[in-house]
């Protein structure tokens, strides 16, 4: 007998690995995928609709007014925000502190982690340039000790995903090393490092440019600095804001030209303000004015993070930026998943998988999401 949890949509175009699948079905038993029906599961039609995997994140700082340098409270409260909105798998990203402060937060995301509520914890900062710090606190920076890093590393048991370091400072590279031995990805961003000092990162173990083009220097002519380096290597994959502030649509089509949708990472950097509105905010130790959905620090002025959510993003990629939604679909959901080592799990519509997934209508705004085999936004169906 079917459970409430034994569904098949049908009628969509469903976005798979092999293409798009128009009156497609998908069918969910459980928490997975699954090959055929269920007998009796409940049939639901979406027709006219897509069907696409749930987005992955895999930078984010928070949203629905917290944030992951908060308390648990307030982690649980952007990850539900960003949820609603899509992103089925999220890893909550810090921002520069005081070392024993993110060492502390570190054990608390740890444990959501381990409850599965987030897929893992990034560390942006504070191992980062001066030169590039953009909504960092430069008073806490410091160059990237290996025996520093290790410490955050060991705080979080296993769950820390990927650290940003500006590799080119003193233990730079290092460093880099040392997150490829213990299976972190090293991630090049806020840096002021030349070309040169971006190959040697990379051949170093560097996987992963953070918001590639933004807090780093342009690229140049005779100066192609970091962003052609990390385009060009074809184990690098790159991350972009896609929100219409942080990037010009031609340096997306660049990025995505030269990388192709495999190499792409779709991320929000989203601060607190995700998923609300306009208003003063905290990022980490900094104050944020966020106005006309555009967050800037105080003091400064510096762009602080996005108020991004991935179905925006997913929505500007195909009616704005012109991609096809199996290479906004690959950004979004596939490669970030890959990244991540999840791919056996999440970022496809594949039989066996979690069943985590996005409804979207004819003009690509989000109707429902289900996590793994859990409506979180239901779908209001005539």
């Amino acid at each position: 007998m079917a459970t409430e949890r034994e569904t098949v949509l049908t009628g969509a175009n469903v976005v798979l690995p092999t293409g798009t699948v128009p009156n497609g079905r998908v069918a969910v038993a459980g928490r997975r995928i699954a090959a055929d029906a269920p007998a009796g599961a409940r049939a639901v039609d979406v027709s006219g609709h897509w069907l696409v995997p749930g987005f992955v994140d895999v930078h984010n700082h928070g949203g629905g007014g917290a944030s992951f340098s908060g308390t648990a409270e307030d982690a649980l409260t952007a990850i539900r925000t960003h949820r609603a909105h899509g992103t089925t798998t999220l890893v909550a990203s810090t921002v520069t502190d005081e070392m024993d402060l993110l060492v502390r937060q570190a054990g608390l995301l740890s444990e959501l982690a381990e409850q599965g509520e987030i897929a893992g914890i990034h560390f942006e900062g504070p191992f980062i340039s001066p030169c590039r710090k953009g909504a960092h606190s430069e008073g806490l920076l410091r160059d990237p000790d290996p025996a520093e890093v290790r410490k955050l590393i060991d705080a979080a048991r296993g769950k820390a995903k990927m650290v940003t370091l500006a590799t080119e400072l003193p233990g730079g590279i290092d460093s880099v090393r040392l997150l490829a031995e213990h299976g972190v990805i090293a991630a090049v961003g806020h840096t002021d490092a030349g070309y040169e000092q971006t190959v040697q990162a990379i051949d170093a173990g560097a996987t992963v440019a953070t918001h590639l083009f933004n807090a780093m220097p342009a690229l140049n002519h005779r100066a192609p600095g970091p962003i052609a380096a990390l385009l060009q290597d074809e184990r690098v994959t790159v991350e972009l804001i896609n929100d219409g502030v942080h990037l010009h649509p031609a340096a997306l089509q660049l990025a995505f030209r030269h990388a192709g949708a495999h190499r792409v990472a779709f991320i929000t950097d989203a601060m607190d303000a995700a998923g609300t509105g306009d208003g003063r905010y905290m990022l980490g130790p900094l104050e944020v004015e966020v106005s006309e959905g555009v967050a800037r620090l105080v003091e400064g002025g510096s762009i602080a993070g996005s108020t991004l959510t991935q179905d925006r993003a997913f929505q500007r990629a195909v009616t704005v930026d012109k991609l096809s939604v199996e290479d906004a679909v690959a950004a979004l959901s596939a490669t970030p998943a890959r990244l991540l080592g999840l791919s056996d799990r999440v970022g496809s519509l594949e039989p066996g998988k979690d069943a985590d997934l996005v409804l979207l209508d004819a003009d690509f705004a989000l109707k429902g999401v289900m996590r793994q085999g859990e409506w979180v936004v239901a779908p209001q169906l005539p």
